[in-house]
């Protein structure tokens, strides 16, 4: 009974604890929502915490019409898609061969995948390479340079190290190649794990403007996060405040901005309920009898 009551403590303890951890996570998130369906009064004033007051969706209205902004969502949606596709290619393909452990010269392709983890060649030499190969105000400049992230590297051979060697024997008794093999067996077995990275990949690539900041010129190949870092940089908010001045005592440039955040943020977090049921792996679980 005293072990009952201590459980159940414990976990209405865990419970508050995530509630709160929660509330804390998504307080901002609720806050810059509440701004983006607010009328410029209450924001004006300051009083818009965590609800709209004088609910107004002409924020949206504004940031839906324009052009530009779909434009981007377009371009960031081709961009995420094709970033992440080649980058998990590249990553099985090299993961796949560096789980073998009668690879030759497998320590020494570790060694080198290791210490680009830590060391890299810098803003400057990055930005010189992409101008030498001819890729500045391109596509390619934004999915090349980060095609193999290092750490998610050694995760993928990870998990191709805990699969039971019995079976990839079995195929190749049974005359299977290594590309077979790969396809038929240990893609399906790592279906978890490849769309874990493959996520991790896709919101990285989703939120980075740091090298389109660089790279990029072009308004056509803007995404949205850059679009957005210059929205709340103030260059752009004359072009979405082009309205009646009736219209202006509604909109003001903290509710465009919130709305945009929203804008760029929701379409990522939308794909979250959609894969959260590979993060739990366990495929595993009577692949192999004992």
């Amino acid at each position: 009974m005293r072990e009952q009551t201590a459980n159940r403590v414990f976990d209405t303890a865990n419970f508050i604890v995530l509630l709160v951890s929660t509330l804390v996570c998504l307080a901002p998130f609720l806050h810059i929502a509440a701004i983006s369906l607010s009328s410029a009064g209450p924001i004006l004033s300051g009083k818009v915490s965590l609800l709209p007051v004088d609910f107004n969706v002409e924020a949206y209205t504004k940031v839906f019409s324009d052009a530009s902004m779909i434009r981007s969502l377009g371009f960031t949606v081709l961009l995420t898609g094709l970033f992440t596709l080649l980058c998990m290619l590249m990553t099985i393909a090299l993961g796949y061969p560096l789980s073998k452990k009668n690879l030759r010269g497998r320590k020494g392709f570790m060694i080198v995948v290791v210490i680009t983890m830590f060391f890299s060649g810098g803003i400057i030499p990055e930005y010189i390479l992409i101008r030498n190969l001819n890729l500045l105000d391109s596509i390619w400049a934004l999915v090349l340079p980060g095609l193999i992230n290092p750490f998610y590297l050694i995760i993928l051979i990870t998990f191709f190290n805990n699969i039971p060697e019995s079976l990839e024997e079995s195929a190749e008794i049974d005359g299977s190649s290594h590309f077979r093999t790969l396809l038929g067996i240990m893609l399906p077995l790592s279906l978890p794990v490849i769309t874990t990275l493959s996520l991790f990949y896709a919101v990285g690539r989703w939120n980075g403007f740091t090298d389109t900041l660089m790279y990029i010129n072009s308004p056509e190949l803007y995404p949205l996060q850059l679009k957005l870092y210059q929205l709340i940089q103030n260059n752009m908010i004359t072009d979405l405040l082009q309205m009646e001045g009736a219209q202006m005592a509604t909109v003001v440039p903290e509710s465009l901005k919130a709305a945009s955040v929203i804008f760029a943020t929701v379409p990522i977090l939308i794909v979250y309920p959609w894969l959260q049921r590979y993060f739990v792996s366990g495929v595993m679980l009577g692949a192999v009898k004992g």
